[in-house]
């Protein structure tokens, strides 16, 4: 097999190299774009494996229509701190999980083994038969899922240019669509189908059912997933070396070279820099903004139907809301417009929340159903905004990106907990708390698109002024994307 000190395989890289960006190469541009065919359908496989993420977290929800609470004799809030518990445990591994990701540099091996252990964790979920149980297996579901979706969104982050990072999330991530559709067709086959088989309860077999997919999935996702560009195997030496330069002519400025940054640096930087903790504040309280997700399926029984009808009623508006997440997302990419994009998605859910308050027709509250979902997207659109931020420190990406999801899911534990069912079957003060969290986050959201283009303005003034390119803090035609 060739290798980078091959003669051969240094003057195929060396001539694909010299070629300035922008400028047309045949050689190139053909090698690109099978380097990016190849790294789709590998990459794709993360949709299936967000997919059971998100099944196996919310599958609760779906439980507690047929039985769970009563089985488990939960009451109060018991249920509710059953949601929040998980975040407990999701917030306390996110960022040593994407650190050790970080110095692991195996993505292929880390990410599976999460979804092994907490494939398990599920499958034990069924078994419990009281509170203390529930709650003891769900932070132990939160703890195996936590290096996920960060390590995740950093493995993205390390492969694609910023201006293909947007769509890539969206499509990787789009799972949440998926699981809240197709999670609620599978579940609503389960409970009306296997109530009292082998003496089981239907929730029970759910937990079993969904759990035992997450396991088998994942063993196969070892050898699919990539690593980084540097130490994927299946990519040959002119692939890799064109993944690690394509990267660093967008700006990652040799982001990819093994040990320029250690985790530690990472970490130091990360916690020194105000955009981080920005970023997460304001991520907290899209969250609770969005905390809806979880109690999805029990808003959408508002409309009065049995427990069948009300998960297959709970598939469309996700279908609708993956079917806006795409193109909001290649917009996104495509005009580099992400905090437009993320605003719009957010003036949607907000009119969804206001035709609720308003009103209990049966055919207006399932239309705000459908106008709620489009906002997952955009917080999609979101994170590819937070990654493109920091594109150019791998350690404080890993760092910041964990970090920023580990304080915005606060917003999770918080968001448990503004669904009382005291408050139904309007949840006129939930809708109305939601409201006041979406518009806390666009605004300083909104601060941070100033503040960024603010930085731009000036770095095209550096440019023009300053003539020793070795001064410039940034490269040439670098731009933080808004």
């Amino acid at each position: 097999m060739p290798t980078l000190s091959d003669p051969k395989t240094v003057d195929t890289v060396v001539m694909i190299d010299d070629v300035p960006a922008g400028v047309y190469c045949h050689a190139r541009d053909d090698l690109e774009k099978r380097l990016l065919r190849k790294l789709d359908l590998r990459m794709s496989i993360i949709l299936i494996l967000y997919t059971l993420n998100f099944i196996d977290r919310t599958n609760i929800s779906n439980a507690r229509l047929q039985g769970f609470e009563k089985d488990l004799h939960l009451h109060g809030e018991q249920y509710a701190t059953s949601l929040s518990i998980l975040f407990v445990g999701y917030i306390t591994m996110q960022v040593p999980g994407n650190m050790f990701l970080h110095w692991l540099e195996k993505p292929s091996v880390m990410l599976p083994c999460c979804m092994l252990v907490w494939g398990t964790i599920s499958v034990l979920s069924g078994i419990t038969t009281n509170y203390t149980g529930i709650v003891v297996a769900r932070f132990f579901l939160g703890l195996a899922e936590a290096p996920f979706f960060p390590g995740v969104i950093f493995l993205v982050s390390k492969w694609y240019k910023r201006d293909e990072v947007a769509l890539r999330i969206a499509l990787v991530s789009c799972g949440v669509f998926l699981s809240s559709a197709f999670g609620s067709l599978l579940a609503s086959g389960i409970l009306h189908g296997m109530q009292d088989k082998l003496g089981q309860a239907a929730w029970r077999w759910l937990f079993y059912i969904e759990g035992g997919i997450t396991i088998s999935v994942a063993i196969c996702a070892m050898f699919i997933l990539p690593d980084f560009p540097y130490n994927t195997r299946w990519f040959t030496p002119e692939e890799k070396e064109l993944a690690i330069s394509r990267l660093a002519e967008d700006g990652h400025d040799n982001a990819d070279e093994v040990g320029k940054q250690t985790t530690m640096q990472g970490l130091r930087d990360a916690v020194s820099d105000w955009k981080v903790w920005l970023f997460s504040v304001a991520a907290m309280f899209q969250i609770v903004g969005q905390s809806f997700v979880a109690y999805f399926p029990t808003l959408c029984a508002t409309l009065g139907y049995d427990t069948t009808v009300t998960l297959l009623l709970c598939a469309p508006p996700w279908v609708f809301g993956g079917m806006i997440a795409f193109p909001l997302a290649w917009y996104s990419d495509k005009n580099q417009k992400r905090y437009k994009c993320f605003v719009v998605s957010n003036t949607f859910c907000v009119l969804a929340f206001i035709i609720s308050i308003f009103t209990m027709d049966k055919a207006a509250r399932y239309i705000s159903l459908f106008l709620m979902t489009p906002v997952v997207g955009g917080y999609l659109v979101l994170i590819g905004w937070i990654s493109n931020t920091f594109a150019r420190e791998p350690a404080k990406r890993a760092v910041a990106i964990a970090l920023m999801n580990t304080l915005g899911q606060t917003g999770n534990v918080i968001g448990s907990y503004v669904w009382s069912s005291n408050w139904g079957p309007t949840y006129r003060y939930s809708y109305a708390i939601c409201i006041a969290a979406l518009g806390v986050s666009t605004g300083m959201f909104g601060g941070m698109y100033l503040y960024l283009k603010h930085l731009n303005e000036q770095i095209e003034r550096n440019e023009r002024d300053v003539k020793d390119i070795n001064e410039l803090r940034h490269p040439i035609g670098f731009r933080y994307l808004l």
